[in-house]
């Protein structure tokens, strides 16, 4: 029933003003819809991010949403001269090197938005 569904992704903002400059200035979001509920932005395939107030951001250690990229070096460098830092990790089965990580067929990255939420872009097999 859900799986035919679109999906959108609920991302929380402590400060809804300054997590709308970080996904317009940083990420290259436009044409944002203020709603009651918070901000909505369309992204591609129909899908949708809301960015809702909260004093619960940035409190989840685990990626929230994620992006397909077709070059994933060339997303990483393009976001980082718009600012965006990217995580290292060095785990058991995850290390990441100059912020990109190769897990088998799938390569991603990491980083936090302006509300310590962790966001990711992955180069899915084929791309």
């Amino acid at each position: 029933m859900l799986q035919d569904r679109p999906l959108h992704s609920t991302i929380p903002a402590a400060d809804l003003e300054r997590a709308k400059a970080f996904y317009e200035e940083k990420l290259g979001f436009t044409g944002g819809d203020r709603s009651p509920g918070g901000i909505f932005y369309d992204c591609a395939g129909g899908t949708r991010l809301l960015l809702y107030p909260t004093p619960g951001a940035g409190t989840g250690q685990h990626t929230l949403a994620g992006w397909a990229v077709d070059d994933i070096e060339s997303a990483v460098a393009e976001l980082r001269e718009r600012g965006v830092v990217f995580e290292e990790y060095d785990f058991p089965g995850l290390k990441t090197v100059n912020g990109i990580a190769d897990t088998g067929p799938v390569r991603a990255a990491w980083f936090k938005d302006s509300e310590g939420n962790i966001l990711g872009i992955v180069q899915l097999p084929g791309a």
